[in-house]
């Protein structure tokens, strides 16, 4: 990026590529203006008219259909050919694999039968997997954190989330990184899947898990399907990325040899982006746990189940609790996994205190020692089943507790009076701006602020993503949705630039900061809930800061990253004209930088909507609580449904203008 600023600022434009810019920015400002005046006299003189607004009882005929289909499957699913021969054995064979992990992993919460491997054997072979993948500190990490869950008495729920993530993770390796290597190998595979990777990326975890639902059931092989759809792309992405850098020149000597496509993938293609495909086991594995917690919805055991009974309950005090073991379990998965990347490198085993011979005969002692472990926990009651009296959980769901309503008493003013004052003074006047303003009008106005953005191609996607919503019957509940989306990433955008300015300018701020930004993106989206229904309690304006300390790392390391690859030779020239750190910040490096910040305001955004649709079980209205509700209620899953549809449109339109705004061209300047 910092080469291609250089050659901008350095080549002179030509006076007929300054005119065509100026044109463009010229034409692109008046259709913005015009959309805007058409929006301000749109709600002035026909306010509250053309809401589209549908009481939160009523369906439309679409909802009803919906019901039906639902219906429809459920009494035809055990004679339907598709649903006999396909789907059944389908989820039957997933729920057996994960049957199998969760009766592996899982001890007996009641004491009563010996598991397969107690919770002793269980840590004992979780900490060896570590070290033979990782090294000693991440093996320390994982019998620590695993044994702390027993203490929390929450061992029997993390031992299930994990095994349900395990099996998600093999069955997402299993087909993720094969039609990653052939997109690597192969252009036409290559541009049939990269659509389809954008759609699911798009699309909000919790889009995911109704039509799932419907096809095949609740439970947990459910959720391990819609586990494996959403943490598929980071791993195929990156499995044909690895296999796509591979210099030229090298593949090249490869062939000279005479090697068959077989050989050059296996002797070289693979091993050299042995590293990128690591790096996507990493992804996949986070977003199979921030998958696996949220897929509690759809009746997964284990930690999320926990989470969302007590969210739904208000009971912050478990809430945090296994919120904190969810945290917990994130970062050993990251640290492992990332351990793994490192080992994967080339002559990394050369740097390490153990190597080759010596580190297999630590690995074959240690492994003899854990069957030990496994065999004493089959035996053993106090090694099968997690001492009831060594469990500190009550006393930290009871503090948490107790902290809570100390702060929700003594701090009431300050965050009451904080959460009404941004409530009433900024979201509510600004939803009724976007709810009460008809929807032809509003829709135009989008339409309109597209083509000033993206030009006639993306003016015809919004006007496709407001025609579907529209035709969804929540227009209104989606306008409410956006209204919290905008406000959030306005936010969010404002601590990019605060925070990544400042970090792209100081080494040492961004060496203080980053390892804060990195734990960020490593807690799961449904952890972030917790501490702020402590704080401001169940309403929207709980998700909307929890959307926002969601989506901030991510856009404050984008606009890091963008400040910190401009040119130096541009700010030292930019100094020794005399500027003020001000004017280099505002007249050099946001201007040079401003493609990066939006796409730190795109990826920001889309944190942000994946995060406002979650915290309907927090309170927040819109398309969220549809879809939660139809989980809920039989009667309203073709509303839910229908919902989860128009957040994904939603999401399309949200991001195909940001990714336009980001392609901009930058308007030269001749001096």
């Amino acid at each position: 990026m910092a080469t291609l600023l250089r050659d901008r600022t350095a080549i002179p434009a030509k006076p007929s590529a300054v005119r065509e810019s100026r044109r463009r920015l010229s034409r692109r400002t008046w259709l913005l203006l015009s959309a805007g005046v058409l929006w301000l006299l749109g709600y002035l003189f026909l306010h509250g008219t053309g809401t589209l607004a549908l009481p939160a009882s009523e369906l439309t005929d679409l909802h009803r259909n919906l019901n039906h289909f639902n219906s429809w499957i459920a009494e035809n699913r055990s004679g339907n050919p598709v649903f006999m021969y396909v789907l059944t054995p389908l989820r039957n064979l997933v729920g057996a694999i994960a049957g199998f992990f969760m009766a592996v992993f899982a001890a007996s919460p009641t004491g009563q039968v010996i598991p397969v491997m107690g919770w002793l054997g269980t840590v004992a072979v979780l900490t060896w997997i570590a070290f033979a993948v990782g090294n000693v500190r991440v093996a320390a990490l994982t019998a620590v954190v695993f044994t702390f869950f027993g203490f929390q008495g929450l061992f029997v729920d993390a031992a299930y989330t994990f095994a349900l993530v395990v099996t998600a993770v093999l069955l997402t390796l299993l087909t993720g990184i094969p039609l990653g290597v052939l997109a690597g190998i192969s252009n036409r595979v290559q541009r049939a899947i990269t659509p389809i990777l954008d759609f699911m990326q798009t699309m909000p975890s919790f889009v995911y898990l109704a039509p799932l639902a419907l096809i095949f059931l609740i439970g947990p092989a459910s959720a391990v399907i819609a586990t494996v759809i959403y943490a598929a792309p980071p791993v195929i992405r990156l499995s044909a990325h690895g296999i796509r850098s591979i210099p030229e020149n090298t593949r090249e000597a490869s062939d000279s040899l005479g090697t068959t496509g077989w050989q050059r993938l296996r002797t070289l293609q693979l091993p050299m982006a042995r590293r990128t495909i690591v790096m996507g086991i990493n992804q996949s594995t986070m977003a199979a746990l921030s998958m696996v917690t949220i897929a509690a919805l759809i009746a997964a055991p284990g930690l999320g189940q926990v989470v969302v009974v007590a969210l739904q309950s208000l009971d912050v005090g478990t809430a945090v609790n296994s919120g904190l073991a969810i945290v917990l379990m994130a970062i050993v998965l990251d640290r492992v996994t990332t351990a793994a990347s490192q080992r994967a490198e080339p002559g990394a085993a050369k740097t390490r205190k153990l190597h080759g011979r010596a580190r297999i005969i630590v690995l074959g002692a240690t492994l003899a020692l854990v069957l030990g472990l496994v065999q004493l926990s089959r035996t053993a009651l106090w090694a099968a089943v997690f001492p009831a009296n060594l469990s500190v959980g009550p006393a930290i769901t009871n503090g948490m507790s107790a902290a809570s309503g100390w702060l929700q008493t003594n701090l009431y003013f300050l965050t009451h009076s904080f959460r009404e004052s941004v409530t009433v003074g900024i979201l509510n006047p600004f939803q009724s701006l976007l709810t009460d303003t008809p929807f032809y009008v509003l829709a135009v106005v989008i339409v309109i602020a597209g083509c000033a953005i993206g030009g006639w191609k993306l003016a015809s996607v919004t006007a496709f993503c407001l025609a579907v919503i529209i035709s969804l019957g929540l227009w209104n509940d989606a306008m409410v949705t956006l209204a919290s989306t905008l406000l959030a990433t306005v936010i969010v955008m404002l601590l990019g630039v605060v925070f990544g300015v400042a970090m792209g300018r100081s080494a040492r701020i961004d060496q203080a900061m980053r390892p804060m930004l990195d734990a960020g993106q490593t807690m799961p989206a449904f952890v972030y809930l917790v501490p702020f229904l402590g704080l401001f309690g169940a309403t929207r304006f709980t998700a909307i800061v929890a959307a926002i300390i969601y989506a901030a790392p991510v856009a404050i390391k984008i606009t890091a990253d963008g400040i910190a690859a401009i040119s130096p030779t541009v700010v030292e020239a930019a100094v020794s004209s005399g500027s003020t750190p001000w004017q280099i910040i505002s007249k050099v490096q946001l201007p040079m930088a401003r493609k990066t910040l939006a796409l730190a305001a795109n990826q920001g955004l889309m944190y942000v909507l994946a995060m406002v649709v979650i915290g309907a079980l927090v309170g927040a209205g819109g398309l969220g609580y549809d879809v939660v509700a139809g989980f809920v209620q039989s009667s309203v899953f073709g509303k839910g449904l229908a919902a989860g549809l128009a957040i994904v449109f939603l999401g399309i339109l949200l991001d195909r203008i940001t990714q336009a705004a980001a392609a901009a061209p930058i308007r030269k300047r001749i001096t």
